[in-house]
């Protein structure tokens, strides 16, 4: 899951990108979103995937000349991940400074057929501050990335602030891409913090 925030200062009037096959197994999925768990090793190693409970938030502060200007504003994220959890490469480049949050994954089956496991990931219509004041949640974009990738594994797009399709995962796959959020900063919103939650899913057949 992402928790994301918009702060405003004032009132104002397919291609495929980095896939790997992996081993046969148990049938199990892995989902990660910022933070994770992968622990012994990285999971070509041997590595063991665990449960974490972090939300990792992106969020941006609007300066007040810049409020609706149509100047989309790069949002920061908490998230540390640069490391691939499947083998340790740098995949994404300093959280700090790009605001890249890593999501990556696993579908894994004992056999070799059967359909695709799907990433989705489903938002409110809106944020809201604490004067229940609206945002609508379709104001966020993201571009996909890693290094190394021709092309993105996840698509680059924008929440619509609903259940939306991001990926089809086949069967004994891993996956990842980098997601760098922005703000499209299309409009004059009041002043406050505006906070949403966009959870991803992954599902089997």
């Amino acid at each position: 899951m992402l928790g994301l925030a918009v702060l405003s200062a004032t009132w104002l009037p397919a291609a495929q990108g980095f896939t790997v096959g992996i081993d046969r197994g148990p049938r199990a999925l892995f989902l990660q979103v910022g933070v994770g768990t992968m622990t012994g090793a990285t999971f070509e190693s041997g590595g063991t995937p665990g449960n974490n409970t972090t939300v990792n938030t992106a969020s941006v502060s609007v300066p007040s000349a810049q409020l609706g200007s149509g100047t989309a504003q790069a949002m920061t994220t908490n998230s540390t991940v640069t490391a691939s959890p499947w083998e340790g490469f740098a995949f994404c480049n300093s959280p700090a400074t790009t605001g890249q949050v890593y999501v990556g994954g696993f579908y894994r089956v004992p056999g070799s057929t059967g359909a695709a496991a799907t990433l989705t990931v489903s938002t409110p219509a809106s944020l809201t501050n604490g004067n229940g004041d609206t945002l609508p949640f379709n104001r966020i974009a993201w571009t996909s990335s890693g290094n190394g990738d021709a092309t993105p594994t996840i698509p680059s797009g924008a929440f619509t602030g609903g259940a939306q399709t991001l990926l089809s995962v086949a069967r004994n796959n891993w996956f990842e891409s980098c997601l760098a959020f922005r703000y499209l900063n299309t409009q004059l919103v009041p002043a406050g913090t505006f906070t949403g939650r966009a959870t991803f899913t992954l599902t089997t057949p």
